[in-house]
C-alpha cells in the first residue's frame, strides 16, 4: 500500500474523528469569529470613506471592499478544518456585528449566512480534506460571489449588465485575495508561532497541508 493511498483512506473511525467537533473546536471557532466581527464593526466605519472615491471611479467597484466581510468564515474554516467551520464562523461574526449596531441591522444575517454556504461549499467540494492556498483563495472568491449576487439581488435589483458584472467580480477578487489569500497567510502565521499546536493546520510543512 502507498503512502499516497494510506493519506486518502481513513477507516470510519479515523474519518468520523476528523469531521466531528470538540470541545476546543467551537471555543478556538467562537473567539476567532467574534474577534472577525469586532474586525467587521471597524470597518463598517472604515470602508464609508472608501466606498464612494471607487464608486465615482468606475460604478460597481464598492465591491472591492468586501474582502472585509469575508474573511471570518474562511480563516475559522482554515484553523478548526470541520465541517461547518466556514458557515459557523461568518454567521457568529455577522452576528457580532449585528448586535454592537451597523447600518443593515438584521440583515447582516442574512449577508453572513450567504457568504457563510458561499465558501463553505468550496470545502466541502474538496471533502474538508485540501487546506492549501489555491483551495484557501478559491473560498473566498465563492465567498465574493455570493456576496456579489445577494448584494446585487437586494441592493441594485434593475441594474445594468455592465454595472452587475463590475460589481459581482471586483467581490470575487476581493473575496479571493483578502478572505482567501490573507486568510491563510494568517494562519501560516499563527501556526508558526506554535498558536494552533493542538489543531493539524499548526503542524506547518506537514503532510496536513496536503489532502488526506
Amino acid at each position: 500500500m502507498t503512502e499516497n493511498s494510506v493519506s486518502t483512506h481513513q477507516p470510519d473511525g479515523a474519518a468520523k474523528r476528523v469531521y466531528r467537533w470538540r470541545v476546543v473546536d467551537i471555543v478556538v471557532a467562537s473567539v476567532l469569529a467574534v474577534a472577525a466581527g469586532l474586525v467587521f464593526v471597524l470597518w463598517n466605519i472604515a470602508s464609508n470613506p472608501l466606498s464612494g472615491p471607487l464608486t465615482a471611479l468606475l460604478p460597481g467597484l464598492q465591491a472591492l471592499l468586501g474582502g472585509g466581510w469575508l474573511f471570518a468564515g474562511v480563516l475559522t474554516a482554515l484553523v478548526i478544518r470541520k465541517p461547518g467551520a466556514a458557515l459557523y464562523g461568518e454567521m457568529v461574526a455577522a452576528t457580532v456585528s449585528a448586535l454592537v449596531g451597523n447600518q443593515w441591522g438584521v440583515m447582516t444575517l442574512e449577508f453572513g449566512l450567504v457568504q457563510g454556504i458561499g465558501a463553505e461549499l468550496v470545502f466541502a467540494a474538496f471533502f474538508y480534506r485540501v487546506w492549501n492556498l489555491p483551495v484557501a483563495v478559491l473560498a473566498g472568491a465563492a465567498a465574493g460571489l455570493a456576496m456579489g449576487i445577494n448584494d446585487i439581488i437586494l441592493f441594485y435589483p434593475g441594474s445594468t449588465a455592465t454595472f452587475s458584472t463590475i460589481y459581482v467580480v471586483s467581490g470575487v477578487i476581493s473575496g479571493a485575495i483578502v478572505a482567501g489569500g490573507l486568510s491563510w497567510f494568517v494562519v501560516r502565521g499563527l501556526a508558526k508561532t506554535g498558536a494552533l499546536s493542538r489543531f493539524p493546520s499548526g503542524r506547518v510543512g506537514t503532510r496536513t497541508d496536503a489532502p488526506r
